[in-house]
């Protein structure tokens, strides 16, 4: 039987949008698009959301471009690139390409950009994209090099991804906080209005170069931060926004019996799960005893969830990163299936016969969160709930002071498992395990330039960490994207809104 906080609810919108719907606003050439978590910082190196990835992808270019398609690396602003050594790569840039501002760009922007993210006390959040980096050397106007701390061979992934290049003029006087109000890139879309965490507006930048994104085809891209998925729903109705994402899946499946919308799922590299702490960082708690870390594993339905609530492209998931990434072995996973009995007796045995309770805190999708606190109830664990916004729980993450948590990870759409279980397992902010084991091999991992040797470490450190429970995944994501019918868009599989592949019908 389906546990009653699974079932959906009424949609309220979708019953009062009886009238005749406005469609999208073809006529001034604006796409009207929804957020639903607000984006603290549009400085693409000061957050760590997937909003954040979105507007990065539109607003800045890197050096590398890996097609989401194919996975094949192409140039972007660099036209060629080659290994020096073990630990050094050099660029030749392309040349021609100015900033929205009009600064041109040339080495000195690569080598401002790099040395500035690859010191940790400039503070970019999401150290594991950047701290790999060395530091960056100008050889002339248009070759460069980056030098590496040690080997990586994930290298060219994470330059396809997350490290975008900076004008250096202009950011070394506007800084990150002067990028989030007026961003300044090479990308399609430049960016002419912001409200920090509420609206956001783009414009087709008439000067793109000649990049593998393509051209954008739409004008101006309007963004506005709305929480509710109901609301979201009724400005579709009503032709106030053209296209939401992230839809849960009772409300798609409504949507998606409805000529004037079309409803579009794909599946994501994105992974939920329950983050314990192990280490014993937010002070005494019964998350350093692996037996009751087992008993949460085992008191999840993760079939059921993605059955009932997630639907779609979604699959139950042990390990602690995508499968598809780089090194991410399924079969090196200890699995625990449903087993809510075995879940009391482990809980007995470590001492808590009648249960415990522990603050559990999530940020984002409610209906999942509930959902997962009714099954930790029903064996005994009570928790007091507590919904955050994402930057408020990131940052009580890494100040060590949360017990259990609801998290996500979409590894910057980033398909090595260095992105994600390197991330949260390598004694960084938001390591709540520090276990010397698991670091020891992920260093190894992370810097052999063998793939054999990756493959193998990679393989000893997921063994060990789901063996000991130290995290609880749960299941991948699936993305729903809705908009009218006026609008024609092929999401791809990793989660990025590319407003370049979107066009009117």
């Amino acid at each position: 039987m389906i546990n009653p906080l699974l079932k959906t609810t009424a949609l309220v919108a979708v019953a009062a949008a009886a009238a005749a719907p406005a469609f999208a606003d073809k006529a001034s050439n604006t796409l009207n698009v929804a957020f639903t978590k607000e984006l603290e910082n549009v400085d693409s190196y000061f957050n760590s959301s997937r909003e954040g990835v979105v507007l990065q992808r539109a607003v800045w270019d890197g050096l590398i471009y890996r097609d989401p398609e194919t996975n094949e690396y192409v140039g972007n602003l660099a036209e060629s690139w080659e290994w020096i050594d073990d630990t050094t790569l050099e660029f030749k840039l392309r040349e021609g390409v100015t900033f929205h501002n009009g600064e041109p760009f040339n080495a000195d922007d690569v080598v401002y950009t790099v040395n500035f993210v690859a010191d940790e006390q400039n503070g970019v959040k999401t150290q594991r994209n950047v701290n790999w980096m060395e530091s960056a050397e100008k050889i002339d106007d248009y070759t460069v090099r980056i030098h590496l701390k040690d080997k990586f061979p994930a290298a060219i992934e994470f330059l396809s991804g997350p490290v975008s290049m900076y004008p250096n003029e202009y950011y070394a006087e506007a800084g990150p906080s002067g990028m989030g109000l007026k961003p300044v890139g090479t990308g399609p879309y430049k960016v002419t209005d912001v409200t920090p965490g509420q609206h956001f507006v783009l414009e087709k930048n008439e000067n793109y170069h000649d990049s593998p994104k393509g051209q954008p085809e739409i004008e101006n891209i309007d963004i506005r931060t709305i929480p509710d998925v109901n609301t979201q729903m009724a400005e579709l109705f009503s032709g106030s926004l053209d296209l939401i994402w992230q839809v849960p899946a009772d409300q798609a499946e409504k949507l998606a019996t409805m000529d004037q919308f079309t409803v579009a799922n794909e599946s994501t590299m994105r992974v939920g799960y329950l983050q314990m702490d192990a280490a014993g960082r937010s002070g005494e708690n019964p998350f350093t005893d692996k037996k009751v870390r087992e008993a949460v594993n085992y008191a999840i339905n993760r079939q059921e969830l993605v059955d009932a609530l997630l639907k779609g492209k979604s699959r139950e998931i042990y390990t602690p990163c995508f499968p598809s990434q780089f090194g991410c072995e399924e079969d090196a996973a200890t699995t625990y299936e449903y087993d809510p009995e075995k879940a009391k007796e482990l809980l007995a045995e470590a001492g808590y016969p009648d249960g415990f309770s522990t603050p559990f805190y999530a940020y984002r999708d409610r209906q999942y969160a509930e959902a997962i606190v009714s099954y930790l109830n029903a064996v005994g664990i009570d928790t007091d709930f507590k919904m955050l916004q994402y930057s408020a729980l990131r940052e009580l993450n890494m100040d060590g002071e949360v017990p259990i948590s609801f998290q996500t990870w979409g590894s910057y759409s980033i398909n090595d498992a260095s992105a994600m279980v390197s991330q949260f397992f390598k004694h960084g902010s938001l390591d709540n395990t520090r276990d010397d084991q698991v670091l020891e091999w992920l260093d190894v991992a992370d810097s052999s330039t063998d793939p054999q040797e990756r493959i193998e470490y990679y393989t000893k450190a997921i063994e060990r960490i789901t063996e000991e429970a130290f995290w609880a995944p749960m299941f991948s994501y699936n993305t729903n994207y809705v908009f009218t019918d006026e609008v024609a868009y092929e999401p791809t599989p990793d989660e990025v809104l590319r407003f370049t592949d979107m066009s009117w019908n």
